[in-house]
């Protein structure tokens, strides 16, 4: 049935594919879709603009209109689908175990004030990683290395772009990397969610690259935090893509 009644509206120039409001939709109405943040349906969206406050492009605005009305039960039945399409996703674990999903510590090596003066590329530089696996989807809430962590979330292009990431960030961290664009969004606000609820996070740094599709990692962390009733002291530094610290 149409209905004139306030709606959702995406300004498609001014978006950046940031993906902050997707978590903040409980409904599920708003997706990135080819690098844009679009409402699937319009009776998926119940109008009230929880959404517009995450933007930091002013993308988003509540219009009045004739369209669908806002069903609740077929949001229900999408975010079951939606449940039901992470899960099929999910890689099944292997009966032998696999290798990459195997939680492991590491102890780092403390360098001298000597050693540490030398440039790497003449000493031979020595990984600071403590633990693995490194991927955020590949590390549960209750992993050891996260408790009391001091936890250093990074884009994974940032490795690649910043040459001194060893030395310079991951010290003293426990790391998890992954793509805020090619990732799910709700799954990363989740586990988040679930580590900081039961971890207790010591500090947290953001370490992303300054395209567009990274700047919602932050938004993410965010917004993990405000679901788990915590506040953790969180920097958030910006890589440019010669590597370079903005």
């Amino acid at each position: 049935m149409k209905v004139k009644r306030k709606i959702i509206e995406i300004d498609e120039e001014l978006c950046d594919g940031c993906g902050n409001c997707v978590p903040s939709c409980a409904e599920g109405a708003i997706q990135i879709i080819n690098g844009k943040a679009k409402v699937v349906k319009d009776q998926f969206c119940d109008g009230l603009g929880a959404c517009i406050g995450e933007c930091p492009q002013g993308a988003l605005h509540i219009v009045e209109r004739v369209t669908d009305e806002f069903d609740e039960k077929a949001v229900e039945k999408y975010l079951k689908e939606l449940e039901k399409q992470k899960k099929d996703r999910a890689p099944e674990p292997l009966a032998c175990g696999c290798p990459s999903t195997e939680l492991k510590t590491f102890a780092v090596d403390a360098a001298s004030c000597e050693s540490a003066n030398i440039p790497a590329e003449l000493s031979g530089a020595k990984s600071n990683l403590g633990h693995w696996p490194v991927q955020i989807r590949l590390i549960p809430p209750h992993a050891p290395f996260l408790k009391n962590a001091d936890l250093l979330v990074a884009a994974d292009c940032v490795p690649v772009a910043y040459p001194a990431f060893h030395s310079d960030f991951l010290k003293g961290k426990t790391v998890m990397i992954g793509c805020p664009k090619f990732d799910d969004i709700d799954d990363y606000v989740e586990r988040f969610t679930q580590i900081f609820k039961t971890a207790d996070i010591k500090s947290l740094t953001a370490l992303i690259m300054e395209v567009p599709c990274c700047s919602g990692l932050p938004g993410m962390l965010k917004k993990a935090m405000e679901q788990a009733g915590v506040d953790i002291p969180m920097k958030k530094i910006v890589i440019s893509s010669k590597g370079d610290i903005l």
